[in-house]
């Protein structure tokens, strides 16, 4: 029974019996029932009388960082709606070549004031495609009449391709002078650290924070001992660089101070973490896709074969996609590692055949940072909703999320800086979680540790897998679901304690509800949430 129907109920069984003791049986009833429904609170982040938020602090200072920096723009800004100077009406036969037309006579236009060289609208009607369509110049923006079955349709035609690819080329161009950090430990969530060389860098220079994974790093990880079927599997390999994209906000002394905090910690006994300016040529800016339904062959191929994908964004700082449905498509969207700053809202994944290859695809895989997906979607069944890649750093965000199969599931290889928040998951199990910050050992060709200083914030699910790297935590607070013992290859493993001291508030939500909107409000302002539609 319901709180409100034992209510209800206690009421009618005290009907004709106006007395006190009546009376206060209800009162205490309701008082119980509201007492039952109050939030849970969390000790790593918490608002304080004034609204404004608190953050808990380890040993090490490590804490939770402050995910508000992911977005367009750097987080809560509105994204523009910008002028159409080209129309494009549907016609029969391969449209491919009219939209690209429409796309490069845009792209050849002049920059405005904003950074912007204006919008190419598809007007209502279905659109043959044949081929990839390319923004590939920075200020464009492709935009459909609407993503419902009978506005702006893309039906995809020909051999299995790529159906948009935006993004410009190349990466940084980075200085060969670089400074050292001399912190002996930098905690994860900083934004400050010392180098001995800080008179080089001035505020507004955009920088890559890099460490290199070194054997000493691989071996405190327990990442030097993968074998699968006899074979040794390499996790990293020694040397591989690990890069954070951030901008100079302050100079003081040897401190310099970036825009955005830190996803990872760096403890000089492992790893040595140097800094150095760049450029950045050749990627694009201000672009974005909107308001169009994407419908492709259903097929359920293993993901060694040719697919119809939605989207590949590379080398773009600030941009959106938006209001978009795609239908059928495989591995649908990826985001490469120099993506930075951009948010994925109101995008809806379909698929109408459930896939059964072993390895499934994956339809949000990301690799960037401050990249915001929210208020999407994925249903159908076989494959992975979202994952993370190699040596990915955030802040990256999940927010009001939801799917019918799996979940979120970081992949492989050291991810960094993930929120999964106020997000509800179906269709999980013990091989198939719906959370997974876990180490996914010899899976793949190695892939271990897949992700760590993680937060699950809220999250309704049906199975949870939630583990501890050696130095590094992932979160699970206030979440709903069951917690698995069962390890990617079906090796046993301690049930967490519930609560522990990542586990907060099992079964109850905490305040604030959003975590990523209260510290987005916190830093930014009530007109910040406005902005992102709340």
């Amino acid at each position: 029974m319901t709180i409100g129907g034992l209510i209800d109920w206690q009421i009618g069984r005290l009907r004709n019996r106006a007395s006190h003791t009546a009376i206060l049986s209800i009162l205490v009833l309701y008082c119980v029932a509201a007492g039952a429904q109050q939030p849970g609170r969390s000790k790593w982040v918490y608002p304080a009388a004034d609204g404004s938020l608190q953050y808990a602090i380890d040993a090490r200072g490590n804490r939770i960082m402050d995910f508000s920096h992911a977005g367009y723009n750097g987080g809560g800004v509105r994204i523009p709606d910008v002028r159409v100077v080209r129309t494009v009406k549907s016609i029969a036969g391969d449209n491919t070549p009219n939209i690209q037309s429409a796309i490069d006579e845009v792209a050849a236009r002049p920059v405005d004031a904003d950074g912007f060289r204006g919008a190419v609208l598809l007007e209502r009607g279905t659109y043959e495609v044949a081929a990839t369509l390319r923004i590939a110049a920075s200020g464009v923006v492709l935009r459909g009449s609407g993503s419902g079955a009978d506005s702006t349709v893309l039906r995809v035609t020909g051999e299995p391709h790529r159906v948009f690819a935006v993004g410009g080329s190349g990466t940084w161009q980075i200085d060969a002078a670089r400074a050292t950090v001399t912190d002996t430990y930098v905690p994860a969530g900083a934004h400050t650290v010392s180098v001995d060389a800080a008179g080089t860098f001035r505020p507004g220079d955009a920088v890559v924070i890099q460490r290199a994974a070194t054997e000493a790093w691989i071996h405190f990880m327990n990442m030097d001992t993968l074998t699968r079927d006899g074979k040794p599997q390499t996790w990293l390999k020694p040397g591989t660089i690990i890069t954070h994209d951030r901008t100079i906000a302050a100079v003081e002394g040897n401190r310099l101070t970036f825009d955005v905090p830190l996803s990872d910690s760096f403890d000089a006994a492992y790893v040595g973490t140097t800094i150095a300016k760049y450029t950045f040529p050749d990627r694009i800016s201000q672009v974005g896709l909107e308001s169009l339904r994407v419908m492709v062959p259903a097929q359920d191929k293993p993901i060694s074969e040719a697919q119809y994908t939605l989207l590949s964004m590379n080398a773009v700082a600030d941009g959106w996609i938006r209001d978009i449905v795609s239908v059928d498509t495989q591995n649908s969207t990826t985001f490469g590692s120099t993506v930075r700053r951009v948010t994925i809202d109101r995008v809806h994944i379909q698929h109408t055949v459930p896939f059964t290859a072993a390895a499934a695809p994956a339809d949000f895989a990301i690799s960037g940072t401050q990249i915001l997906l929210d208020r999407s979607s994925v249903t159908g069944e076989g494959v992975w909703p979202v994952v993370t890649q190699v040596g990915v750093t955030g802040p990256n965000v999940i927010l009001n999320f939801k799917s019918t199969t799996a979940g979120i599931a970081p992949h492989q290889r050291w991810a960094t800086g993930l929120l999964v928040d106020s997000s509800e998951f179906t269709g999980g199990s013990d091989r198939r979680p719906n959370i997974a910050f876990s180490n996914r050992e010899y899976a793949g060709s190695g892939h271990g540790w897949s992700v760590g200083w993680a937060v699950a914030w809220n999250v309704k699910a049906e199975v949870l897998l939630i583990q501890q790297p050696p130095g590094s935590k992932n979160w699970c607070i206030g979440c709903t679901g069951r917690f698995t013992p069962i390890l990617w290859h079906g090796n046993p493993i301690p049930i967490p304690e519930s609560p522990s001291e990542t586990h907060e508030s099992p079964n109850v939500p905490v305040t604030p509800a959003s975590l990523y909107l209260a510290q987005l409000r916190d830093r930014l302002g009530e007109q910040a949430l406005r902005n992102v539609g709340r």
